[in-house]
C-alpha cells in the first residue's frame, strides 16, 4: 500500500470510528461549507480532506465498509485519478448510476440511521433526503459536531482571519444603506419579519464589502440578518478595522460575533417574526433554530401549535445582485479592457516563445499569465485556479497542473487556457484554445464546430421570460450533428468584482433552472469539445445581457441579446473556413475589429508596438 493510500486509509478509519461512537450507518459529506460556497474556505473542506479529490463539485458518502463519491462530467476523469482504490467514483448523471438518495436506500439495511452536520446542507436537501429515508423506514440524523471534524483532529486548518476592503461606490453604484432599504421593501412586500443573508457573495454585495477568506473569491465568512428596524452582520470582529467600523456605521449595520447568528434567528422566531430564508441556500440547521424559538413564542412557554416562522422563497438579494447596475456594468467592460491587454502581452509571448523552440511547462505557463494580469492596474488576484492543460490535459475540464506531473508545451502542443481576474472594479472569464504549430483536420473540425455553436448562442435574440435552458441547444446543435457532445453546462452567472460563478442564471441543459435571463446579467458563453486522452477544446467569452433593437414587439414582449464583454483574439488557424458559411466567417471578422479597436489604444499609450504588431495579425480577417 502507497503512502498516500495509507493515509486515505486511516482518514476512512478514523471517521468511520467517530461514526460508530456517534451511532450512525453513514455520513455525508458535502463540498459544501454554512454558506453553501461552491469554493469553502481550507477549514471547510471537508470532502477534499477524506477523499483526497479536491474538485470543486462532490458528495462523499461513508458507511462502515463502503466509501463512494459523487460528481459531474466536469470531474470524471480527475476524480478518477485523484481517488484512491478504497473509494469508489460515482459518475452522476450518466445510466446506471442512482443519486445519493436511492443509492442510500438500496445499500442500507431498514432502520438504518443517515448522519449528516445540518450547517452543510440547505434546507431543500435536508427535507428531501429526511422524506426519502422515512419513506424505507430509515432516520435522518443532525449531528451536532461533523465528524470529519473529530477525525481530522489538530491538524485541521483555522478559521481565516484576513481584513476586509470597500469596494469603491465608483464601481459598486449603490450605497449599502439603499441596498438594504431595497431589501427591507421587498421584505414588506413579502410580508417577511427578517430576511436571512447566507451566501457570502450576497453579504458582500450587500455591504459593497469585499474579503480573502476563500482563495479567487474576494468574500468573507460572515452572516447578515436584516429587520425591518436593524441590519446586523454576523463577523470575526478582528475583521473590522476602524475604517470597516465607520463603513458599517454609515449603513447603520451593527456588528455581533459570527456565533451568534444563530441565536439570533431563534430569538426573532421567539418573538413571533417570520423570517425570510431562501431553501435552496440557507442551511438546514438555521431553519431548526428557527423552529426552535417559535415553538417558545411567549415566555419560554412552548406553544403546541406554532405557526411556521420561516418565509421560504428566492433570496431578493440574488437576483438584485445578478442584475447588474450602470457602475457594475462599467466595471466590468473596464476589467475586461485591462484584463484584454494582459492577454494580449501574454500571448504574444507563449507564440513567439514557443516558435523560438523553447519548451515551456503548464505552470510555467499558468505564472507567466498571472504576472502579466498582476501588472494591469487594480488587480487583486485569479479569479479561479488556472487551467492549462496541453494534450490529453485539456480534456479534464477543470485540470490543475502541478509542479513535477505537468506537461510541455511546444509547436506540436495543442493548449486549453481557461483563466480569468479579480480586478477592484470586476470579473473575468475567458477560455482560448490554441495550437503553435499545425493542427490536424479532425482538431480543426471539432473547434470549429465549437465555435459555430459560440456564435449561435452570441447571435440569438429571444422574448423576455426565457430561461437559459431554452438557448442551451444552440451552443450543442453543431456538436451534436458531428455526434459530439460535452459534460458541462454552458453559461453561468459572473459577479461584479465577485464570484466567478454566481446566480440565478444560467446556460444548461438542466432543465431545473427557470430563472429568466434579464436585461444587466453577466453570462458566460462557453461551449467546448474533450476527447479523453487525446486533446481539449472551449471557446470562452462573457457577455451582458441587452435589449435587442427589433422590429417588432410581439404582444409588447421585449426581445433580449447579448453584448460582448470579453476582449481576445480567437485563434483562426484552429477554423476550417471551409466549415464555416459567410455570416460565420463575418462575425469572426467583426469580432476581431471589436477586439483591435478596444485593445490597441491601450498597447499604443503603453508602447507595447511588439503587441500591438501581434494584435493586427491575429484580429486581420478570415
Amino acid at each position: 500500500m502507497s503512502a498516500v493510500q495509507e493515509a486515505v486509509s486511516a482518514k476512512l478509519g478514523g471517521l468511520r470510528n467517530v461514526m460508530k461512537g456517534l451511532g450512525v450507518d453513514a455520513f455525508i459529506i458535502p463540498s459544501e461549507d454554512p454558506h453553501m460556497s461552491e469554493y469553502p474556505p481550507d477549514c471547510h473542506a471537508r470532502r477534499e480532506f477524506i477523499s483526497g479529490f479536491d474538485g470543486s463539485a462532490g458528495t462523499a458518502v461513508v458507511t462502515h465498509d463502503v466509501a463512494a463519491l459523487w460528481t459531474d462530467g466536469r470531474y470524471f476523469l480527475q476524480a478518477g485519478e485523484q481517488l484512491s482504490s478504497e473509494w469508489t467514483l460515482m459518475k452522476a448523471g450518466t445510466p446506471g448510476v442512482p443519486d445519493i438518495k436511492d443509492w442510500l436506500v438500496s445499500t442500507l439495511k431498514e432502520g438504518s440511521k443517515v448522519g449528516i452536520d445540518p450547517t452543510v446542507h440547505t434546507i431543500d436537501s435536508a427535507e428531501a433526503l429526511k422524506k426519502h429515508l422515512e419513506e424505507s423506514g430509515m432516520e435522518l440524523v443532525s449531528l451536532s459536531e461533523n465528524p470529519v471534524d473529530q477525525a481530522w483532529g489538530a491538524e485541521r486548518p483555522a478559521a481565516p482571519k484576513a481584513g476586509l476592503r470597500i469596494h469603491d461606490m465608483k464601481w459598486a453604484g449603490m450605497s449599502p444603506a439603499d441596498k438594504i432599504s431595497q431589501m427591507r421593501a421587498e421584505m414588506k412586500e413579502a410580508g417577511a419579519d427578517a430576511l436571512a443573508v447566507t451566501m457570502l457573495d450576497e453579504v458582500a454585495w450587500l455591504l459593497n464589502l469585499r474579503g480573502s477568506d476563500v482563495p479567487y473569491n474576494p468574500v468573507f465568512l460572515s452572516y447578515v440578518i436584516i429587520t425591518d428596524s436593524e441590519a446586523m452582520l454576523f463577523i470575526d470582529a478582528d475583521k473590522v478595522d476602524d475604517a470597516i467600523s465607520k463603513h458599517l456605521a454609515e449603513a447603520k449595520v451593527t456588528v455581533k460575533p459570527y456565533a451568534e447568528a444563530f441565536d439570533a434567528v431563534l430569538a426573532i422566531a421567539k418573538k413571533g417574526g417570520k423570517i425570510w430564508m431562501d431553501p435552496s441556500k440557507v442551511s438546514f440547521a438555521m431553519k431548526v433554530s428557527a423552529l426552535e424559538g417559535a415553538e417558545k413564542q411567549t415566555g419560554g412557554r412552548k406553544r403546541s401549535r406554532p405557526s411556521s416562522p420561516i418565509l421560504a422563497r428566492a433570496s431578493p438579494v440574488s437576483q438584485a445582485k445578478g442584475v447588474k447596475n450602470v457602475a457594475e456594468l462599467e466595471g466590468h467592460k473596464e476589467a475586461h479592457l485591462r484584463d484584454g491587454v494582459a492577454l494580449a502581452k501574454f500571448l504574444c509571448w507563449l507564440e513567439k516563445t514557443i516558435a523560438s523552440g523553447k519548451t515551456l511547462t503548464e505552470v510555467e505557463i499558468d505564472e507567466h499569465l498571472t504576472g502579466y494580469r498582476a501588472a494591469q492596474e487594480g488587480f487583486v488576484e485569479p479569479s479561479f485556479p488556472t487551467i492549462a492543460g496541453a494534450g490529453p490535459n485539456g480534456a479534464i475540464i477543470h485540470y490543475r497542473a502541478q509542479p513535477g506531473t505537468c506537461k510541455t508545451v511546444e509547436a506540436n502542443t495543442l493548449l486549453l487556457v481557461d483563466s480569468g481576474g479579480q480586478y477592484d472594479c470586476g470579473t473575468t472569464d475567458i477560455t482560448r484554445t490554441m495550437h503553435f504549430g499545425t493542427p490536424t483536420e479532425h482538431q480543426k473540425a471539432c473547434f470549429t464546430a465549437v465555435l459555430q455553436g459560440h456564435i449561435q448562442l452570441d447571435q440569438v435574440v429571444y422574448p423576455e421570460g426565457t430561461p437559459g435552458c431554452a438557448l442551451d441547444t444552440l451552443a450543442r446543435s453543431p456538436l451534436w450533428r458531428m455526434g459530439l457532445n460535452y459534460r458541462h453546462g454552458t453559461g453561468h452567472g459572473v459577479g461584479a468584482a465577485l464570484n466567478v460563478h454566481e446566480g440565478p442564471q444560467s446556460i444548461s441543459h438542466r432543465f431545473g433552472n427557470t430563472q429568466p435571463l434579464l436585461p444587466g446579467m453577466v453570462c458566460s458563453n462557453e461551449p467546448g469539445y474533450y476527447e479523453d486522452g487525446a486533446f481539449g477544446i472551449r471557446i470562452e467569452n462573457l457577455f451582458v445581457i441587452v435589449e435587442a433593437p427589433t422590429t417588432f414587439r410581439f404582444a409588447g414582449q421585449s426581445y433580449y441579446g447579448s453584448s460582448r464583454l470579453t476582449m481576445c483574439p480567437i485563434q483562426k488557424k484552429m477554423m476550417n473556413k471551409e466549415m464555416m458559411s459567410p455570416s460565420e466567417i463575418e462575425w469572426v471578422n467583426t469580432y476581431h475589429q471589436q477586439v483591435y479597436q478596444a485593445l490597441a489604444p491601450r498597447l499604443e499609450a503603453e508602447n507595447a508596438s511588439e503587441e500591438l504588431e501581434w494584435l493586427a495579425q491575429a484580429t486581420s480577417p478570415l
